[in-house]
């Protein structure tokens, strides 16, 4: 990770600002954008960076961010909770958003 942010929410504006502009939800295989209306499998996306947030009062605020381009060259972003617990994903897809501590 090549720099940190205050808040989620200023986060999110700075990277869209630098073209990060698709709103990514998780699926089991992937990823989906409801704007495009079109969705990547995991071999089809590649997380670039991620940042995560802790919130100051409750643990539930935690989250994090995923900076992600596709294949087709769509960059955009995906906020998930530190855990996707309760969410059926591929293995392909875990591996995927694992976060990697050595970085």
């Amino acid at each position: 990770m090549d720099k940190g942010y205050s808040s989620l929410s200023v986060a999110i504006e700075q990277l869209q600002k630098e073209g990060y502009t698709e709103d990514f939800n998780l699926v089991e295989e992937g990823i989906t954008s409801k704007g495009l209306q079109k969705e990547w499998k995991a071999g089809e996306c590649d997380v670039v960076r991620y940042y995560r947030f802790e919130g100051m009062t409750d643990p539930g605020d935690n989250s994090i961010l995923y900076v992600i381009e596709t294949t087709d060259g769509k960059k955009g972003l995906l906020v998930d909770n530190y855990s996707a617990a309760g969410t059926y994903l591929s293995p392909e897809m875990r591996k995927k958003l694992e976060i990697k501590h050595n970085e």
